[in-house]
C-alpha cells in the first residue's frame, strides 16, 4: 500500500480524534498543525491545538505547554494567546522530561474535553534517549489515533519503529515541508527574547510572597537571596498556570514580578533565571539551588 500524500494525510487527520505531530526543527510541524485545524474547521469540527515546543512557542510563552481552542479561522490567527497553560520551567526538555510529558498530557486531556479533535504539535527533540523517551511516554499517555512523522531523511526511523512496535497507533511518515527555511540558533534565540518580552509586558506588579507558596517546597533556612531572578509559573490553585513571574529578593523581602497575579495561589519554581532587561535566560539546577547538592 502506497504512502498517503500530504493532502490525504491532512484530510485523514482532520477527521481523527487526536493527532500527534513529530519531527525535528524546521520540518513544518506547526504549519501542518494549522493546515489540519483549517481542514477540520471546514468539516464542521472544533479543534484543540496543543503546542509543546517550550523553547519557541506558537501558543503562549516559552517554558509552557499551551492550549488553544479553535472554533473559527480567527482563533487560528489569535493562537498566540493561550486558553490554558501548563508550566514546565525551561526552554529545553533535556532535564525536564517528566514535567514536559505531564504538561503535554494534561493539555491534551483538557483539549479532548473541549473539542472534537486534539492536535499535539511536539518539540523538535526527536533523537537520542531524551527524544525517544519523550515521544514514547507522550504517546503512551495520550494514545493518539494518528501520528504524522515529518522527516527530511531517515532521522525519525528509530522513533517511528519504536512507536509501531509498542503501540497500536497508525504512524504515517511524510516528507518535511521544503518551504520551511532552516532557522539559525541566533534567530531562534531572538524569537525567544520577543516571546519573553510579550510574557512580561506591562502592567507588571510586585507581589510579596511567603516561603510556603512554592513547589518544590523550600527547605527551612534557605537563603532566599539565592532565588533572585528565578523564573516561576504563577499557578491558580486548580493545576493551571496563569502566566510567568520572576522572583526578586531585596531588603530581606521576596517578591514576584508578574502581570498574572490575579487569582495567584502558588508559584512553581522554574529552571531558569531571566534578565528582564535583555530577556535572556540562564539555566538553573533546582536541586543545587535549593538543597546545595
Amino acid at each position: 500500500m502506497s504512502a498517503p500524500s500530504v493532502s490525504e494525510a491532512i484530510g485523514r487527520a482532520a477527521m481523527a480524534s487526536s493527532v500527534f505531530l513529530i519531527g525535528g526543527m524546521d520540518t513544518g510541524k506547526s504549519t501542518m498543525a494549522v493546515a489540519i485545524a483549517q481542514e477540520a474547521l471546514r468539516r464542521g469540527r472544533s479543534v484543540a491545538l496543543v503546542d509543546a515546543d517550550i523553547g519557541n512557542s506558537t501558543i503562549g510563552p516559552p517554558t509552557c505547554v499551551g492550549l488553544k481552542l479553535i472554533h473559527s479561522p480567527a482563533d487560528i490567527e489569535a493562537r498566540r494567546h493561550a486558553d490554558r497553560l501548563h508550566f514546565v520551567g525551561g526552554v529545553s526538555p533535556d532535564r525536564l522530561v517528566l514535567q514536559h510529558v505531564i504538561a503535554t498530557t494534561a493539555m491534551a486531556h483538557a483539549g479532548a474535553a473541549a473539542a472534537d479533535l486534539v492536535i499535539v504539535d511536539t518539540t523538535g527533540t526527536v533523537s537520542g534517549v531524551v527524544g525517544q523517551t519523550l515521544k514514547y511516554h507522550k504517546v503512551e499517555l495520550i494514545r493518539p489515533d494518528l501520528v504524522l512523522a515529518l522527516q527530511r531523511g531517515g532521522e525519525l526511523e528509530p522513533v517511528i519503529g519504536m512507536l509501531r512496535r509498542f503501540f497500536a497507533v497508525d504512524v504515517v511518515a511524510l516528507p518535511a515541508d521544503p518551504d520551511v527555511p532552516p532557522s539559525a540558533p541566533d534567530a531562534r534565540a531572538a524569537a525567544r527574547v520577543r516571546q519573553f518580552t510579550d510574557a512580561f509586558a506591562d502592567p507588571l506588579e510586585r507581589w510579596r510572597v511567603r516561603e510556603t507558596v512554592f513547589a518544590p517546597t523550600l527547605p527551612m533556612g534557605l537563603d532566599l537571596a539565592r532565588l533572585d531572578g528565578v523564573l516561576v509559573g504563577v499557578q491558580d490553585g486548580s493545576g493551571s498556570c496563569l502566566g510567568l513571574g520572576r522572583l526578586e529578593f531585596s531588603e530581606d523581602v521576596l517578591r514576584v514580578l508578574t502581570n498574572a497575579g490575579d487569582g495567584m495561589q502558588g508559584l512553581r519554581l522554574g529552571s531558569l533565571r531571566v534578565d528582564l532587561t535583555t530577556m535572556e535566560t540562564t539555566p538553573v539546577n533546582l536541586r543545587e539551588l535549593i538543597f546545595g547538592i
